[in-house]
């Protein structure tokens, strides 16, 4: 049976992980023991906080619309329970848009909601 020979391979595999850890502290990024698990752990945190950031949005979300609607005299549960009443359906992260920039068009919704 003939000698395989795998320095490419290896040389390849060893230069993307080195690629990959790029930017890490200390000797993360240029020890080959060290990147793998930097990168491994990397790529768990990256997998856990691109579900965590959907939570950590809404409530932004929910602290922006709370601000502008305590302005207007009402608590962010009531607004948001009169909105499902009156069957306005827009969804927080428009209304925290709103509460930033448009300012008057929310400030319509909360008076249209209130009466």
């Amino acid at each position: 049976m003939p000698r395989v020979k795998r320095g490419i391979t290896h040389n390849k595999k060893r230069k993307k992980l080195l690629k990959d850890v790029k930017g890490y502290k200390w000797g993360r990024k240029k020890l080959i023991k060290l990147a793998k698990t930097a990168r491994t752990k990397a790529g768990a945190h990256a997998f856990v906080d691109r579900r965590k950031k959907k939570r950590v949005m809404r409530a932004l979300w929910q602290i922006k619309i709370s601000a502008f609607v305590k302005e207007e005299g009402m608590s962010y549960s009531r607004f948001i329970g009169a909105l499902k009443a009156k069957n306005i359906q827009v969804d927080r992260k428009i209304l925290a848009e709103m509460a930033v920039s448009e300012k008057e068009a929310l400030k319509a919704i909360v008076e249209s909601v209130k009466a």
